[in-house]
């Protein structure tokens, strides 16, 4: 429908420096946009792959049909192996965050599951961390601290016989 113009080359910096405000100001789409600009002229740019995913996972508690598979995509992309299993584990964070958020039947089971999920990776991010780095500590704290404080816990074995005639 229509041929999106591309920026310049030169332009990079400063329409990431745009996306990062858009994401302050809570306005992920625009963060998005910007970082598939940026990505169309350098495709392996990472500040603006994890910008993309980090934006991607703004949305997922305001209600928009964005799913985490979109920002998993991005993942294998992140060539850094700490920032891959770190960002692995913020996209499980937000999903348990939004499902939490969201509610319904089994969204307490949900949220824990996610964000066990988001604990092991980021025990994996930890193991291999930059040295001075203890986010992925404080991450695993959050989650720690979420599934205790909401009395989150796993979905009960399924303990019933299937019938047989």
């Amino acid at each position: 429908m229509f041929d999106l113009k591309k920026i310049h080359k030169d332009a990079v910096s400063q329409a990431l420096d745009r996306a990062y405000h858009y994401r302050l100001l809570n306005e992920p789409g625009a963060a998005e946009s910007i970082c598939l600009d940026v990505l169309e002229i350098d495709p392996e740019n990472q500040d603006a792959l994890v910008t993309l995913l980090l934006a991607i996972t703004d949305r997922f508690t305001k209600g928009y049909a964005v799913g985490a598979t979109q920002a998993k995509e991005l993942l294998p992309r992140v060539k850094d192996e700490y920032q891959r299993a770190y960002y692995a584990g913020i996209i499980c964070e937000r999903q348990a965050k939004a499902r939490l958020q969201h509610g319904g039947p089994g969204s307490s089971h949900d949220a824990y599951e996610w964000l066990r999920d988001a604990m092991e990776w980021y025990e994996k991010a930890e193991a291999i961390r930059p040295a001075g780095n203890d986010d992925p500590i404080l991450r695993w704290n959050a989650c720690a601290r979420i599934i205790m404080r909401n009395h989150l816990s796993p979905r009960a074995a399924d303990s019933s016989e299937p019938y047989l005639e």
